[in-house]
């Protein structure tokens, strides 16, 4: 199916709508047969990686696939719609925290490279004066990945204090560690800044103006039907887990955090992959998605920047916040040099290949019933390579 969205632009204090732009590189096409085979391929996957799974293809101006397989989950045999919630894990660090530190950046009410503590003078400890906000964008400002808040704390309050008080493990910029205690951090800085909790910040720059209707942190009550079931929690809530985010230390924050707590459809991760498409042109380096008639004052938001990789420590295939292909990625063989994109724990993930104007997005509940269930790491790239063959224009 093809659905066009409208396209978007960078404004200050937010995002706005915008009209085509002339001299748009021409959209991607893709091959329908080909297409079908990357559905196919996921029927074949269903109760054995996840039980059911969304996927969207498209560029920045169509959709060229949506499409559900399998059902949600071990007591509801239900059919997966393309409608179907799901819990986004760890793509709330890019879809949430990290576009949120680009619009601050491009207001010039965050520095790269200014101290954590500037922000956040809670922050404490050896070595940490020297951990910038770079590094925490990075994974590379020496905090350990993870702790047991949920077990270690009782309140949000008690939680985000004793991740500020965390020692380093390293030395910052000079290892690469996948830290959700790191994105912690910044989501507070985030807040400070902002002056409000995350949730309502993305919720008023973000997602309302993008009129993703059906992404958020909390959802409500009456969205349990919709949303796929994620593990039989047996370490801190002792229930099944649905409707609620799954990551434990992001329970004891209350479901709200920079590095999970987001829940969303495909159609609405669609949205996002477009307007981050339309913003990004590997030909021309000026701010053709912005437009200079409509925000000509205002500082270009550097998207471009944000996707490149920082090469810190030298070496990271990490850019600020997302991540590019690498050795056994789940990108898989086929993505381009400016690809980017992330994974999360529950089994989603987001690609996006600006050279070719693509984006693939797969949403699972591979974590139900269990997350020992580690299938969809060979079905991701798979996924990919498919989704590349079936474009009819073999951009570079």
């Amino acid at each position: 199916m093809n659905r066009r969205f409208p396209r978007f632009a960078r404004f200050a204090g937010g995002l706005i709508l915008a009209a085509p732009l002339a001299g748009q590189t021409s959209p991607s096409s893709f091959d329908n047969a080909r297409l079908d085979s990357v559905v196919a391929y996921l029927r074949t996957q269903v109760d054995s990686a996840f039980p059911g799974a969304v996927v969207a293809v498209g560029n920045h101006s169509h959709i060229a696939l949506l499409a559900a397989v399998g059902h949600y989950g071990l007591d509801d045999p239900r059919p997966m719609t393309a409608e179907t919630v799901f819990d986004l894990a760890s793509l709330t660090k890019v879809i949430g925290l990290t576009t949120a530190c680009m619009l601050l950046v491009d207001q010039k009410k965050l520095d790269l490279d200014a101290p954590v503590q500037r922000y956040l003078p809670e922050f404490t400890g050896k070595g940490k004066d020297k951990v910038t906000i770079r590094h925490l964008l990075t994974h590379s400002s020496g905090m350990p990945a993870w702790r047991p808040l949920f077990r270690e704390t009782e309140t949000r309050e008690a939680a985000l204090a004793l991740v500020d008080s965390t020692p380093l493990d390293t030395v910052p910029g000079v290892r690469y560690v996948y830290s959700d205690l790191g994105a912690i951090v910044l989501t507070q800085v985030v807040e400070r800044i902002t002056k409000t909790r995350i949730d309502q910040y993305l919720d008023t720059a973000v997602f309302k103006p993008l009129g993703m209707t059906t992404t958020r942190y909390l959802p409500p009550a009456d969205w349990i039907d919709r949303i796929a079931p994620t593990e039989m929690d047996t370490a801190f809530r002792h229930r099944m887990i649905r409707g609620e985010v799954h990551d434990e230390n992001t329970g004891r924050l209350g479901g709200i955090s920079g590095h999970a707590g987001l829940f969303s459809t495909a159609s609405d991760r669609a949205r996002f992959a477009q307007w981050v498409l339309s913003m990004w042109d590997p030909e021309d380096g000026t701010d053709r998605a912005c437009g200079r008639r409509l925000c000509p004052n205002h500082t270009r938001f550097n998207l471009r920047y944000f996707t490149t990789r920082q090469e810190l420590p030298p070496g990271s295939s990490r850019t600020l916040g997302w991540d590019t292909p690498s050795e056994n990625s789940s990108a898989g063989t086929k993505m381009s040099a400016h690809a980017f994109g992330h994974t999360g724990f529950t089994g989603t993930s987001i690609w996006l290949d600006p050279d070719r104007d693509l984006f693939i997005i797969l949403l699972t509940n591979r974590v139900h019933p269990t997350r020992a269930n580690t299938k969809i790491r060979e079905v991701r790239p798979h996924v990919a390579d498919l989704v590349v063959d079936a474009l009819t224009d073999q951009r570079p």
